[in-house]
């Protein structure tokens, strides 16, 4: 008789098993998360002629990009374009990068670097309505420290498959 208890108990510690190898994948999968961000350019005066002509740009400095956040731009009889750097300079573009005028525009910040935006309406971007905007590099994971131990012994790694079962029972109990 003693031996039937022994005998189902030992499967009980296996039934764990599929569980915490689900939770062990989503919180692996977790890691590796990248959060986007949306934000509306100009908060709630959106993309318009600014009093301050660095209005933008401050605002820009104080946010932090990241590849494939999005900048929503809202915007009354006006445009959007993104330009190069000597262009944005020259508050001009005949062949801009992208252009928008439909007066809810949301762009994705598809790479690391700069990006310059414009108004293309004449005499606004002159008046300030404009924005650089630097989006952060991608940073790679960190990489694992070289390991100078030991290495496992054989004995120790033949023992894993038998131990992680019974330790999960035991903190499942």
């Amino acid at each position: 008789m003693a031996t039937s208890i022994i005998s189902s108990n030992k499967y009980k510690y296996f039934s764990c098993v599929p569980l915490i190898v689900v939770l062990i994948a989503v919180v692996m999968s977790s890691l590796h998360t990248v959060e986007c961000v949306g934000l509306d350019v100009g908060g709630e005066k959106g993309w318009a002629t600014p009093e301050d002509e660095e209005m933008y740009n401050d605002w820009a400095s104080k946010n932090r990009f990241k590849v494939n956040d999005t900048l929503k731009f809202a915007y009354e009889k006006d445009s959007v374009l993104v330009v190069t750097e000597e262009e944005y300079e020259k508050c001009r573009s005949a062949h801009p990068i992208f252009f928008s005028n439909n007066g809810d525009t949301t762009f994705t910040l598809d790479r690391p670097g700069l990006f310059y935006f414009i108004s293309g309406v004449s005499g606004h971007c002159q008046r300030g309505l404009k924005m650089v905007v630097k989006v952060l590099e991608v940073a790679s994971p960190p990489q694992p420290a070289p390991d100078h131990s030991s290495p496992v012994p054989a004995s120790a790694a033949a023992a894993l498959p038998v131990f992680f079962p019974m330790l999960v029972g035991v903190l499942f109990m």
